[in-house]
């Protein structure tokens, strides 16, 4: 079987470690997750934390880091947007190992359905 090899480009992409950074924390998630209705008023999403102001906007800042996440500014308010497009080289980088697993585990099931044991086998 000739194994797939990942996009090279996915190999070392910075984008790449910074998507996975970002999502790597619960309340990351969770601002995305709001985003997701529509934009929202950093102060509005800081009221669903029980944490400082100054923390989420750590995590804000994070999540603009990783570009999933613009702010635009109107008067005194910053409001947030999602931007799941930079999620896209982090469904590339996981259709690659499902691929992968998808092919063993196939071999697998072809295994145990295949009423001969493999050549070389030991019973």
């Amino acid at each position: 079987m000739k194994e797939a090899q990942p996009p090279a480009h996915l190999a070392d992409d910075p984008e790449l470690d910074s998507v996975f950074t970002a999502v790597s924390s619960p309340v990351r998630r969770d601002i995305l997750l709001q985003l997701t209705s529509g934009p929202r008023r950093v102060g509005d999403l800081a009221s669903r934390y029980a944490i400082s102001l100054n923390a989420v906007s750590k995590h804000i800042k994070t999540l603009e880091s990783a570009q999933l996440v613009t702010r635009r500014i109107q008067g005194r308010e910053h409001v947030l947007t999602a931007n799941p497009h930079s999620l896209l080289a982090a469904l590339a980088w996981m259709k690659h190992y499902e691929q992968f697993w998808n092919e063993r585990l196939d071999a697998l099931a072809v295994l145990l359905e295949s009423p001969e044991p493999p050549p070389g086998a030991k019973p």
